[in-house]
């Protein structure tokens, strides 16, 4: 296997730059509507929350920053602006579906595994307590699903569930990352592989 050593600005560069060409033509008020977020007319910012964590996007230049005023990762910033420009104001649903269900997604579903299921199956799969203590951090809803699972709102039209089925003597224990029906209305698939890692990743780290 041959290794990407490019950094992140060199891989996603040109996905930002579509993106900020995208931002600089739309109507802030219109996209910030259809997204469930808040337009400041006077500053021309959007606020959106990612996972709990609050960016403003300015418009029209594209700036995403934390409410540090610190410039949002690469990846955040693509997220962020996604979610505002493919956002349809589509309610949601209240149905959940497996990312395999998605548009096109089988291409992207080994990596989404990989970076999420198998790494929350890996942490959480043995240990309930942590599960519960991880999901309180990021402000998750208790769901019925499972052994333990719970409901975030990763943005404020776009909800995830998590799902943990704990081992025993006959089954290895597994976990799931689920998708409100109307994910596609607010992010591309492949957009909504990387969302998972991240939501694995927050949870993983919440307690490590």
């Amino acid at each position: 296997m041959v290794l990407d050593a490019r950094t992140p600005e060199e891989r996603y560069g040109p996905a930002l730059e579509r993106a900020l060409d995208e931002w600089k033509d739309s109507d802030p008020q219109e996209t910030a509507w259809k997204a469930g977020v808040d337009f400041d007319a006077a500053s021309r910012l959007v606020s959106v929350p990612l996972l709990g964590e609050w960016f403003t996007v300015s418009h029209p230049d594209g700036e995403v920053r934390s409410q540090d005023g610190e410039e949002a990762p690469i990846t955040t910033r693509i997220l962020v602006l996604h979610y505002l420009l493919t956002a349809t104001g589509a309610p949601v649903v209240g149905r959940w579906i497996a990312f395999r269900e998605l548009p096109d997604a089988l291409t992207y579903d080994p990596a989404f595994q990989g970076r999420s299921a198998h790494r929350l199956r890996e942490r959480f799969g043995e240990d309930l307590e942590a599960f519960h203590k991880a999901a309180a951090a990021l402000d998750g809803s208790r769901l019925d699903f499972g052994d333990a699972s719970y409901l975030f709102r990763a943005f404020p039209r776009l909800w995830m569930a998590v799902v943990i089925y704990r081992g025993d003597e006959e089954f290895s224990a597994s976990a799931n990352i689920l998708f409100d029906a109307a994910a596609s209305d607010y992010l591309p698939t492949e957009d909504l592989a990387v969302l998972g890692g991240l939501l694995a990743s927050r949870l993983v780290h919440a307690v490590d």
